[in-house]
């Protein structure tokens, strides 16, 4: 074949597709998506059944009524996991949310969640709905407000949207949850992001329960980035579950209320770097981390403080969008893999798919829904280097396959 003939061939290859074709896949073979499709993919199920119900008034009826073995009082625990389940569903996936961007099938699903947040909070906030949710019932309520004050503090959309009754309904749920002492520990924190909440919304609101809790985890500060949960230190995963992303939550809120805080500020910041580099460190090579302490069922939240860093552009210099972005989605296809990870489309109680043991005296069917947490990022637009740079391996893939690597040291930061 002349060359002429040869370089006509290869344009009409090139112009019908058959050469250097992308978004085709060979015969037998899986097609590769984006890490993000398949975030928002693992996002859409997980959420789906809690917001599509509750949009409907039918959480009540169709949510499982399930408590860990270890609990006591099974009547009262079943009660509190409706508001549970909200507010850690709208905590996690509210920076995504906010977001105005995306292709036109991501842009729909959001629409349709936007959708389903309204009409949800309206039923979960009308005492003539099925799926109407009490805040005053018992302590629990005061974490699980929390969360949901988290949420709108994350996602002022959903403020900005939600008709003036609603609005006052929340509000007003919210300071309904200062009848209860929270406990000694992080607790204390939920207290006071409630009140950033009212802050930030124009309400009166307590400095004092800001204060207490900001200044007493000052005093839990045990060095290299972490915090004591009280009056012990625990080997557990609560620094990241809610000290670290909570305090920046507080940070945010109440820094613009007031420079009272600016040194304390200024630590938590360094504090939250610091702690970053410790938890991409816990991921192993396979995206397993190690199991220990309380709470496991909460899966990805163990890296709850990651994601948080992650949305907010604020990873330190030792570790890349990229690496973080490629080992939290490690994290998620290790702890949902397992065939037992949903019972009938609804979060199973364990770490590695149904393990019943692993379950605590608090937990219910809304607990492990905390693992929304780790979906953070997709608050992040698509073109942010989070999403858009290419695959690298983290910290432990470069260890463990021999690769040269900076050394680690501890951090003081008081």
């Amino acid at each position: 074949m002349s060359g002429f003939r040869l370089l006509f061939v290869v344009l009409l290859l090139i112009q019908s597709g058959t050469l250097f074709s992308q978004g085709k896949k060979a015969k037998g073979t899986v097609p590769v998506i984006s890490d993000r499709k398949f975030w928002l993919k693992e996002m859409d199920k997980m959420v789906k059944p809690v917001l599509y119900n509750l949009a409907n008034d039918s959480l009540r009826i169709n949510m499982p009524k399930v408590t860990s073995i270890h609990v006591d009082n099974k009547a009262q625990r079943i009660e509190v996991q409706y508001l549970e389940v909200l507010g850690r569903v709208v905590s996690g996936i509210a920076p995504w949310l906010q977001l105005e961007d995306g292709d036109a099938e991501e842009v729909a699903l959001r629409r349709q969640y936007r959708q389903w947040i309204l009409m949800g909070l309206e039923h979960a906030l009308d005492s003539n709905a099925k799926d109407f949710m009490r805040f005053d019932t018992g302590g629990q309520q005061l974490v699980d407000a929390s969360f949901l004050a988290l949420g709108l503090i994350r996602a002022p959309w959903i403020w900005e949207n939600l008709a003036k009754r609603e609005k006052e309904r929340l509000a007003g749920s919210i300071r309904m949850t200062r009848k209860f002492k929270p406990v000694f520990s992080n607790w204390l924190l939920f207290s006071a992001v409630n009140e950033a909440f009212l802050a930030k919304y124009g309400y009166d609101w307590d400095a004092m329960r800001v204060d207490f809790a900001l200044q007493q985890m000052e005093q839990w500060y045990v060095g290299d980035g972490m915090y004591k949960d009280g009056q012990s230190y625990a080997f557990d995963y609560y620094n990241s579950f809610v000290i670290h992303p909570y305090l920046a939550a507080l940070s945010d809120v109440i820094g613009k209320k007031t420079n009272g805080y600016s040194s304390m500020f200024e630590k938590i910041r360094k504090r939250n770097a610091r702690f970053a580099v410790i938890q991409e460190r816990l991921i192993n090579t396979d995206g397993t981390y190690p199991a220990t302490g309380r709470s496991l069922i909460y899966r990805g939240a163990a890296f709850h403080h990651l994601a948080d860093m992650a949305l907010r552009n604020s990873l330190p210099k030792e570790l890349s969008a990229a690496q973080v972005r490629c080992a939290l989605t490690a994290v998620l296809k290790k702890t949902l893999e397992s065939p037992t990870t949903y019972q009938n489309g609804w979060l199973s109680l364990g770490l590695y798919g149904s393990q019943p043991n692993i379950g605590d005296f608090y937990n219910n069917q809304g607990s492990p829904y905390l693992c929304t947490s780790i979906f953070l990022p997709l608050g992040l637009s698509a073109t942010d280097a989070f999403w858009s740079d290419p695959a690298q391996k983290w910290s432990a893939q470069k260890i463990w396959s021999g690769e040269d690597f900076p050394n680690d040291h501890s951090a003081d930061l008081r």
